[in-house]
């Protein structure tokens, strides 16, 4: 199963087709009844917590359109904006900022994307160290929540999703602000961005335009931490929201462009649920192996200590977030390394953010990092002209994972301080 997969993402096939053609061989090689796996691929994605996905997606694509994306960039720019390098920070803050009601990476690079790829060529940065700041700032779309990961983590893993929720924001503002100070101090050895701040709005005034997009996380992440409505029904409040201010309030939203932005949501729903089927598929047939006991026993007889487990499992991840799309590696790996985990005394919750950090730097390392793919398509350049400009970012997310892995406080004081 495992070859087979590996051959097919050598010939480029995509990664929901080569997981369901590798499993479907698991099926052939393991003589059992080919219905199974019509059975197993609805079993996966039949969970309510799931449909949190497509509302996310919506809302993304909603506010893209709506102007509470264009918005919440002047706010980002009216606070950080003024100094030089502002303009590279505002990317930071602004993902930071939508990343508390998307969900997505990828949503956050296009809509975020769209408005500042630009405005950073035009005020003079290069157009691949443009792009790769935005592929790296939206990762940040699933490391805040709500996180589209951290519900696929909660589904599998069997763990809290508001907890997993909580716990996030520890090392999304950890990472948010060490890229903001990278971007300040690397910016002016670099001599860019003299003149961020020309255009930039005051503080009261860019508040007052985006007041009613600055509620929206604050009613999102405070109807569910208020015990108002779950995660999942958030979602659905958020794209209600979104509609009701982007089309009443704004005004941006005509009839007309809601076939546009429902079609690009479906298409991007399909495509996560084609693979959450199939992983579930892949997922059960190697669990039926007796795989994940194998790993497990393997893992505990190998590495003795919980600090070298997590660093073996930090190197692993890394390696397979290259290859293997976000929710896909989530929904495989999850129920094989979390028991593990909690063997070695590990809080699930911690190792959630572990893997969803982790993971989400396969978002922006190639060959399969689609907020490069994402980034460059707004940018209009070829995927190899933005590496040079990567690689310090990766570095920054790097070290800000060894601190999250190793000082578990940073994820769990805020959950502690709630649910405790």
């Amino acid at each position: 199963m495992i070859l087979t997969m590996v051959m097919c993402f050598a010939l480029t096939i995509s990664v929901a087709v080569s997981i369901g053609l590798s499993a479907i061989v698991g099926i052939q090689v393991s003589n059992v009844n080919m219905l199974i796996s019509v059975k197993e691929m609805f079993s996966s994605i039949n969970k309510f917590p799931l449909a949190a996905i497509p509302f996310f997606i919506l809302a993304g694509n909603i506010m893209e359109t709506g102007g509470i994306s264009r918005r919440l960039v002047e706010f980002a720019k009216s606070i950080v904006g003024g100094v030089q390098g502002g303009l590279p920070m505002t990317c930071v803050l602004t993902c930071m900022i939508f990343a508390a009601v998307s969900g997505s990476s990828v949503a956050t690079t296009f809509a975020i994307g769209a408005i500042l790829i630009p405005a950073l060529i035009k005020h003079g940065y290069p157009t691949p160290y443009a792009a790769a700041l935005q592929a790296t700032s939206a990762e940040l779309g699933v490391i805040i929540p709500p996180s589209i990961p951290m519900i696929l983590y909660g589904v599998s893993a069997e763990v809290s999703i508001g907890e997993l929720f909580i716990a996030g924001f520890g090392p999304g503002l950890l990472i948010g602000f060490a890229l903001m100070l990278f971007v300040y101090v690397y910016c002016r050895i670099k001599g860019w961005g003299k003149n961020d701040g020309d255009g930039r709005l005051s503080f009261g005034k860019a508040t007052w335009q985006a007041g009613w997009a600055l509620l929206m996380p604050v009613i999102i992440l405070g109807g569910i931490y208020g015990g108002i409505f779950t995660p999942t029904e958030a979602s659905a409040v958020a794209v209600f929201y979104a509609l009701i201010v982007g089309m009443l309030i704004y005004r941006e939203i005509k009839i007309a462009d809601l076939y546009k932005i429902l079609k690009k949501s479906v298409i991007s729903s399909a495509v996560i649920m084609f693979i959450i089927a199939n992983a579930g598929l892949f997922a059960f047939l190697i669990t039926r192996a007796g795989v994940p006991d194998a790993i497990g026993q393997y893992l505990k007889e190998v590495l003795q200590s919980p600090a070298i487990f997590l660093l073996g499992v930090n190197a692993a991840l890394f390696i397979i977030g290259m290859f293997i799309e976000t929710s896909a590696a989530i929904i495989v790996l999850a129920p094989i390394l979390a028991p593990v985990a909690m063997h070695f005394g590990i809080d699930p919750v911690h190792f959630g953010l572990i893997m969803v950090v982790n993971l989400a730097l396969g978002m922006i390392t190639p060959p399969f990092g689609v907020n490069l793919f994402a980034a460059c398509t707004v940018a209009r350049i070829s995927l190899d002209r933005i590496i040079p400009h990567l690689l310090p970012f990766v570095c920054v997310i790097l070290f800000c994972l060894m601190l999250i892995t190793y000082i578990p406080g940073i994820s769990l004081t805020l959950r502690d301080l709630v649910y405790k």
